[in-house]
């Protein structure tokens, strides 16, 4: 972007309190959206209650019937996705993020990318937040696979009203999109009703001695993070990159130059995802020294979302630790 990006209203102190999980927004938008009149259906792999386009269906006789439920088997998913879009549709499609992008892949790329379709993949129970399902359903390298894609847009909202935003955003874009969602409760960020837009990263706190640059769950703990390093006597600029693919390059390269160091945080591998995007911007345009938060090139393990935030270094601790060494260094 080359204009100055917009800015977008944060939760008051009562609502920051409350949580909610980014996957409760699916099926409820999906209702909104066709009742302000959107030809939108969902197209499920045998998980509609856990995505939540269970509750799409609930909200109305004729949704009931925009709801196909294909069983476990993600690739017909996409496939019956594909079919729809075709016939004039916008087709959400719901999975959790180790079968609904692993599973389906070549359906994603060579069906739907190849050909941009209509078709949003919008799974839920990604990264570390699915907790005691442990290694197998912990998917870690989605965002990599989906922004690797052409044509694919790739969006990984903060909270409940940013996913909301995501999937309104997603319904109005032509074409691909990855929406990730989560299965945990988090804090809520944004107020209720924001409107974000594509290509866009959003300054959450401003600062003038390092940029935190992470989306997702991870917003929480980078605003965390930002905090205890205040009372350090260090000042650190946070940006919500909600918009991994497009990027907002103009956003980040302008917080770059005001601090001269960057700090990436992610509930994703390290490889590929968002610290890959920005590190590519920032050496292609403005080499600046960079330290990364994310899973180091392994699998998950079963264990408490907390629990395991602190076990894989994403907690607002790692982050202050990445920080303090950027900054040292």
């Amino acid at each position: 972007m080359t204009d100055a990006a917009p800015a977008a209203k944060l939760a008051d102190a009562a609502l920051a309190k409350t949580k909610k999980a980014t996957r409760a927004a699916f099926g409820p938008t999906l209702a909104e959206l066709a009742a302000e009149g959107l030809p939108v259906v969902a197209v499920d792999a045998d998980l509609s209650g856990s995505t939540t386009t269970a509750k799409f269906a609930a909200a109305s006789p004729e949704y009931k019937s925009r709801l196909f439920n294909c069983g476990i088997a993600e690739q017909n998913m996409i496939g019956v996705a594909a079919g729809l879009a075709l016939s004039g549709h916008v087709a959400f499609t719901g999975s959790f993020a180790v079968f609904g992008t692993g599973r389906a892949y070549d359906q994603i790329r060579n069906t739907v990318c190849y050909s941009k379709l209509d078709v949003k993949v919008c799974p839920t129970h990604a990264g570390v937040s699915v907790g005691p399902d442990g290694g197998s359903h912990q998917m870690l390298e989605d965002v990599a696979l989906m922004r690797v894609l052409p044509n694919m847009r790739v969006l990984v909202p903060a909270d409940y009203a940013a996913a909301r935003a995501a999937l309104r955003l997603a319904a109005a874009t032509p074409g691909p999109v990855y929406v990730r969602m989560g299965r945990a409760s988090v804090p809520c960020v944004y107020a209720d009703g924001v409107e974000l837009e594509l290509g866009r990263a959003y300054v959450l706190r401003p600062g003038d001695d390092v940029t935190i640059v992470a989306c997702g769950v991870e917003i929480r703990e980078a605003l965390a993070a930002a905090e205890a390093l205040a009372q350090e006597g260090v000042s650190a600029e946070v940006i919500d990159a909600f918009s991994v693919k497009p990027l907002d390059e103009e956003t980040i390269l302008a917080s770059a130059r005001k601090t001269g160091r960057v700090v990436v945080a992610e509930e994703h591998s390290v490889v590929g995802g968002l610290g890959s995007a920005v590190a590519d911007v920032l050496a292609r345009r403005l080499p600046t020294p960079c330290a990364f938060v994310g899973v180091r090139d392994t699998f998950g393990k079963s264990g408490e979302f907390e629990q395991l935030l602190g076990y894989f270094h994403l907690d607002s601790a790692a982050i202050v630790e990445a920080v303090k060494n950027v900054v040292a260094a």
